[in-house]
This record gives structure tokens, sequence and C-alpha cells, in this order.
């Protein structure tokens, strides 16, 4: 009886603290400690102080009896995400606190010590972290292509984080597995295969979904040198890319053994956009020298102008001279769900052997979240195929055509499924299709406003996507004629505007030189969070800033 007596006792000491835990003021100033006290709390992410100096090893799973100590600190470092995400969309907090490195050194507690810290010193370095970490969902930060802070997509990063799940087999991710085949599909169909047909993978960001295309491209044309390699094949192989194109593209050449030489850079016309008749004449050049021209990259929104290669002329020369066509449409894929904007930027896009897409980019899923398509099925698995008999035994209790690992060059691959899937859930292909034109639209929106000051902005040249690209003109300047000695005086200054913008911490745009074109800026308009408002401030700001350079 004695025994029983105490098993109540102990069942009711738990229940307790469960409905203690559960009346905790997460947000307040006052929070009810385990035991049900009242405290005070010195700040709203100090914990309650019976846990505050507890230890990792009081959580679960070190401690069978630590869900509510769990829940605790969980929910803390829950309120400092969710005061980020308010300040990220708060126009009057600043997008940053900047400091040089050694200075920000000295704010920071970064040591890894022997004896781990205390779980309340773990909260103030989650809060820490994100003080001085850049708001790169804020509206009024246009520095990268991606940018935005999708709270869909969010909370399907959070839910991926807490399932840490790997996803090369079925057996053990089979939910997302089955979200993966369906959202690829999905994409396929959008590009223009019929039914949908081919095969897809997410991959780790854009550079490494190009060179799967690269890998692919050469076992379908030279299958023996995936056993034989180089010796194999005879001749030198070469491959085509705009001089516009990211650099990954050329990074294939170097990394596959092909060699940087032998990835000819085909000029370009002045919005971007690779010439032709300039790739059909060097695919003769180097088949005149017998070497063996395999590769066309074909690039859909280029990284600094945002110009669309022809992509139909370019499938003609690939078709003729049997080319592999890839287009990395990295950047400007998401248009493909745009019928306003799709024709004639993406127009013959399902004409591709492969397609690189990244919906961390234009269509504003979280980071990172790349695809790489393929129009012929099973030519991933054919490539990359390693049978390691530890993980993809062919004897399974299900179809192991499901089981993604052997398709792929890596063995452990992040869940980036989740994410977009949830996100197209609540968009569906309609909400899409308005967030792209509405990314267009400001775009278009700011190139008015550029043109409507003359005396202050000079526009580089007319975009073709969200790329805005331009001059800020000073003071003293504003007297001198359009010419190459001002656009060259611009670009000094573009540096020192580009430091007091992150200086004062109101505003971020990028810069950067081309060519033979001096330092201008790039504005980048990928977040659903910019409006007319925005980017009229983003234009006074700059002036406000840089009229007395």
């Amino acid at each position: 009886m004695d025994a029983l007596k105490r098993a109540k006792e102990e069942a009711v000491i738990k229940a307790r603290e469960l409905v203690n835990i559960n009346s905790i003021w997460t947000s307040g100033s006052k929070m009810m400690s385990l035991f049900g006290q009242q405290s005070i709390m010195a700040s709203p992410h100090q914990l309650p102080k019976e846990i505050a100096n507890l230890h990792y090893e009081d959580l679960l799973p070190h401690n069978q009896q630590g869900y509510p100590v769990t829940r605790e600190f969980l929910q803390k470092v829950i309120d400092i995400l969710m005061d980020h995400v308010k300040d990220t969309n708060d126009r009057n907090c600043k997008i940053l606190e900047f400091h040089h490195p050694e200075d920000m050194k000295k704010l920071l507690d970064l040591d890894i010590q022997d004896k781990g810290v205390t779980l309340q010193q773990l909260v103030q370095d989650c809060h820490t972290t994100l003080k001085y970490q850049v708001k790169t969902g804020h509206p009024r930060f246009f520095n990268q292509l991606s940018c935005g802070l999708d709270l869909v997509s969010m909370a399907g990063e959070w839910l991926t984080a807490t399932a840490n799940t790997n996803m090369f087999t079925y057996e053990i991710a089979p939910v997302f597995i089955l979200m993966e085949n369906v959202v690829m599909q999905h994409m396929r169909e959008i590009i223009g295969w019929e039914n949908g047909a081919g095969d897809s993978i997410l991959a780790p960001g854009g550079s490494i979904s190009n060179l799967y295309a690269f890998l692919a491209a050469r076992h379908k044309m030279f299958p023996q040198y995936k056993e034989k390699g180089l010796s194999s094949i005879k001749g030198q192989l070469v491959m085509y890319t705009s001089n516009q194109c990211h650099y990954s593209v050329k990074s294939c050449a170097s990394v596959c053994g092909l060699g940087t030489d032998h990835c000819v850079e085909v000029p370009s016309d002045e919005l971007g956009r690779m010439i032709p008749s300039e790739l059909e004449r060097l695919i003769l050049e180097r088949k005149a020298r017998g070497d063996i021209p395999f590769f066309v990259n074909c690039t859909a929104g280029t990284t600094v102008l945002g110009a669309f290669d022809p992509i139909e002329d370019i499938a003609a020369i690939c078709q003729k001279y049997k080319c592999w066509m890839h287009v990395d449409a990295a950047w400007g894929g998401g248009l493909m769900l745009s019928k306003k904007y799709r024709h004639p930027r993406l127009t013959g896009i399902e004409k591709a052997d492969s397609v690189t897409w990244n919906p961390h980019k234009l269509m504003g899923t979280l980071l990172q979240c790349s695809t790489i398509h393929f129009k012929e099925d099973g030519l991933l698995i054919s490539c990359n195929q390693m049978s390691a008999e530890y993980l993809f035994m062919q004897d399974k209790l299900y179809d192991v055509r499901y089981d993604t690992g052997d398709k792929v060059i890596q063995c452990g691959r992040h869940n980036d499924i989740f994410k977009l899937w949830l996100q197209w859930r609540a968009k569906g292909d309609e909400g899409f299709e308005k967030h792209m034109d509405h990314l267009m639209e400001m775009s278009e929106y700011m190139v008015r406003r550029i043109k409507e000051q003359p005396d202050k902005f000079e526009l580089m040249m007319e975009p073709e996507l969200v790329n805005v690209s331009f001059w800020y003109i000073p003071t003293r300047l504003r007297g001198m004629e359009k010419s190459r000695e001002r656009e060259n005086l611009c670009g000094q200054i573009a540096p020192v505007l580009k430091s007091r913008m992150m200086q004062s911490g109101t505003l971020m745009v990028g810069y950067q030189p081309l060519d033979d074109r001096p330092n201008f800026f790039r504005n980048i308009i990928s977040s659903a969070a910019v409006t007319h408002a925005d980017i009229d401030f983003l234009l006074n700001e700059m002036d406000r800033l840089g009229h007395d350079l």
C-alpha cells in the first residue's frame, strides 16, 4: 500500500508540473515557475530561476523526466525567433547593426569551453546571434538574389529540423520522399515536359545542380567514362557558356577534369544575352581542331544583369551539332509560373535536356532549395549509382525505386522538400503567379521612378528580370553630361555610399563592376514584402546618404 501511495503522489507531482509549465507566461515579465511560484524576470528572455542554471543533460533525452524543462527552454527560443520575425517585418527596425570584424569579436562570446554553459546562457546566445544578424527578410534589404522571409516556408523548415531525417531512402523518410516526387513532377510539367516525364532531385544549391547536369550529359554521351575515365574518350571534350553565366558552370570544367581552358565563354550582347551566331562559330572552331563539343549552358536569368539567353536559337544549334543543352534557370526559373512574364524570356525551355531551378530565389522558399530536372528518366541513377549494399538493398519490403540515395553523388541529403511543398500548398500555382507578377511590377515601378529623376540616377539598361542596374549621381556631378567619365566618377562613390548604407542600417543594395563598366548598383527585388513606398524610400535614402559625396 505504501508503494502504491508513493506512486500516486509522484503522479500528482508530475501532473502539477505539467499544469504549471503550461500556465507559464511566455511573453511577459512575470512567469510561473515549475513549482507554481511567481518570479520576476530580469528580461523577456530570462528563464525561470529554477531552470536557468540547468544544463543540457537536464533536457530530453538525457533526462527522461526532462519534458517540462525542455518545453520551457524551447519556448523561450521560439519567443526569440518570433521577436526576430516581428522586427524583420517592422520598417522602423534597422536591417543591421554593423560592426567591423574585430569589433564584433569583442561583442560576442564565441569560445568553446571544456564545460558546457547553462540553459540561460544558451538562450542568451540565441538572442545575441539574431541581434547582430542582418535581417535579410526586411522589406528594405535589396542586396541578394535570395531574400524575404516566407513564414509558411519558415514553418516548414522548423518542422524539417525537428524531424531531422535523411533523404536517401523511403525507409526513413517516407512522407518526404513522396512529397518530393509530387513536387518534382509538377515542376517538370511547368517546364513543359509531357505529363511531367523525366527525373529530378533536390541538390544543395544551384552550383551543385549545374554539376549534376554536366555529369549526366557526359554520362549520356560517353557512358564508358564512368568506369574507364578520361582514357576512354578519344578527343578533347568542350563545353560552352556565355561570358555572363554563373561561375559554377566554369567550375564544372575544373572539378570534372575537363579543364577551364575547355569551357569556352561565348560573347554576349549589350543586354548580357548569349549571341547564338558566336556560339555556332566557336563550336565550328573547336570541331576543326578535332575537339568534341558536347555541352552548352544556356542561362535564364544571369546573376548580375538578369539576362535571358535566347533558348530556342541555342536549342537549334545544340540539335544541329548534337550537344546537350542545359538551361541554368536557377535565378529566372520562377517566371515560368507567370503567364504574363514567362514569354518570351523562357520560350523554348521545354527543349532543354536539363534545367536548374532554385525555388529559394524568386519563389522565396527558405534557403536552401535548389532543383535539377532531366528530360530523360533513369539517367540520374545510371550516372551516379554505386549500389552500396548497406543502404540500397534490392530485397526490401517496399518498392525500392522510391529510394533516392543512389541517384545522387551525395550520401546524406538534407530534407529541402517540406518547406517548398508546404509553401506551394499555401500559395498554389495561382499564388506563385501573383508573387512573380508582383516582383516584376515592383521592378518596373523602380525603373519608372529612376527615369523620373535623371539628375540623381542613371539607368544602365532596361532589365529583363528584377535586377535593376543603375548609377547614383551625387550633387557635385549633376551638372555633367552623361558620359563615360561621369560613369567612372559615379563608380568611385558606389563603395562609399554602400558603406554609409551599412553604417546607418536603413538600407542595403549591392554594387559591382562588370566587364568595362565601372561600379554600379544592382538592386534586387525578390521579397514579397516590397511595396511602392519601399522603392521610394530606397531612392530617397540613397540621396540622403550620398548627396554630398
